[in-house]
């Protein structure tokens, strides 16, 4: 099977393997400027005092934008082959994965389809949640632990379950 990937992009990744090993990886948890630097040399958009903790996997950070306040969380894995985003003050938990790419099954070259993830402002996604390719999580909106969300969730929602499911409308009283 050919690699979906120049050898140039794999080299890049390769050399960010090992950058984050070296110098973010075992880092103490609150150096968190320090992991932000980092990504941002990598070609990550970072805002202002984003929370980017040294158990966290990104696997292109050119590929990642954080907002003022993002936060993203030890074992949290973005596998950012399309882009993603996070918006101010948004959460991805321990454990959650972001999943930019797939593969088209129906084709017998199975070829890796992308699209980009986007998290709203105040967004969270609860610990070990799975986000699908294309998908966008509201502003202020919740996926719950363990969820799959394989549908956008809006503003102000709560999603649960596998596959995730609006189990609280946007303005509806906790």
């Amino acid at each position: 099977m050919v690699s979906s990937f120049s050898v140039s992009h794999r080299l890049a990744r390769a050399g960010w393997k090992m950058t984050w090993l070296l110098l973010c990886r075992w880092t103490p948890r609150p150096l968190h400027a320090w992991r932000a630097l980092v990504l941002r040399a990598w070609g990550a958009r970072v805002g202002a005092r984003c929370h980017v903790y040294p158990g966290a996997m990104v696997w292109a950070p050119w590929q990642l934008t954080l907002a003022d306040d993002a936060c993203i969380a030890d074992d949290a894995d973005i596998y950012n082959v399309a882009p993603i985003s996070l918006g101010v003050r948004a959460v991805v938990s321990q454990g959650a994965y972001l999943c930019a790419a797939s593969h088209d099954h129906r084709r017998a070259d199975f070829p890796m389809t992308c699209a980009p993830i986007r998290l709203g402002d105040r967004a969270w996604v609860a610990a070990r949640a799975i986000v699908l390719p294309g998908i966008t999580i509201g502003a202020g909106a919740v996926v719950g632990a363990g969820s799959v969300v394989t549908r956008d969730v809006p503003d102000g929602c709560t999603a649960v379950g596998n596959p995730a499911r609006i189990v609280r409308e946007a303005g509806d009283a906790p």
